[in-house]
């Protein structure tokens, strides 16, 4: 139907609601949030984020990998500036809302933290080499909600998924040397498996046919890892 040139380079996958397309990508040192018609593929506006050196990476990664978040009003972003973590919201007429930046963020491989929306909070992982952490903001001010440490200070770039099961609402995070679940409400942990590897890239995925969360990672071992999502401590 339509193909539109996007300049820059970014790895984030383009998210889509009623006729707006957004997607995000590195142009030189900006950070730039698009969007798109739906229709035409027209550009509708764009606007920088953040501007400033671009960080160090792996071959295989971009300056622009995370993708957005929208709940119909407002989109989210997240990039890296400097060692800081940088997270904003656009209103679907590219008027910017807030910008904060909620902890450190250490990688020599990048950065890519995608955010995941939970009724009032935004929530986007920090693990990075350094005082690693899970971050909630409130989805309308980006005042931090809760902040939970993470030990073992080790960088990952999976995004969290957000199920009920087990009687409970579950955040499950690989990444940091560990699995773990989480209360998306108030950050409070559920359980936490070590290892089994030590640094992860895929996003957990759940099976309601077979009550299961697969897990895949990543360096310096390879694993497929089925997990029972109703355990404690």
């Amino acid at each position: 139907f339509w193909k539109a040139e996007i300049p820059g380079i970014g790895h984030a996958s383009p998210i889509v609601w009623g006729q707006r397309v957004f997607l995000v990508s590195a142009v030189d040192e900006a950070r730039v949030l698009f969007c798109l018609d739906r229709k035409s593929g027209k550009p509708l506006w764009q606007r920088t984020v953040v501007t400033a050196p671009l960080e160090r990476k792996h071959s295989l990664n971009s300056h622009a990998s995370s993708t957005p978040a929208t709940d119909g009003e407002l989109v989210y972003v997240a990039f890296l500036d400097g060692d800081e973590m940088v997270v904003a919201t656009y209103d679907f007429g590219g008027k910017q809302k807030w910008l904060v930046r909620p902890g450190q963020f250490k990688s020599q491989h990048g950065f890519c933290s995608s955010p995941v929306l939970f009724k009032d909070k935004v929530i986007v992982n920090g693990d990075h080499d350094g005082d690693s952490y899970i971050v909630a903001l409130s989805r309308q001010t980006g005042r931090t909600l809760w902040k939970t440490p993470r030990e073992n200070k080790t960088r990952s770039y999976c995004v969290p998924i957000i199920r009920e099961l087990g009687g409970r609402t579950q955040m499950f995070l690989s990444g940091d040397k560990c699995v773990a679940s989480y209360d998306p409400n108030n950050g409070a942990r559920h359980w936490i498996i070590d290892g089994p590897t030590e640094q992860f890239v895929a996003s957990l995925v759940y099976s309601a046919k077979e009550d299961l969360l697969f897990m895949t990672g990543g360096f310096p071992d390879h694993h497929i890892l089925a997990i029972k999502p109703n355990g404690a401590g």
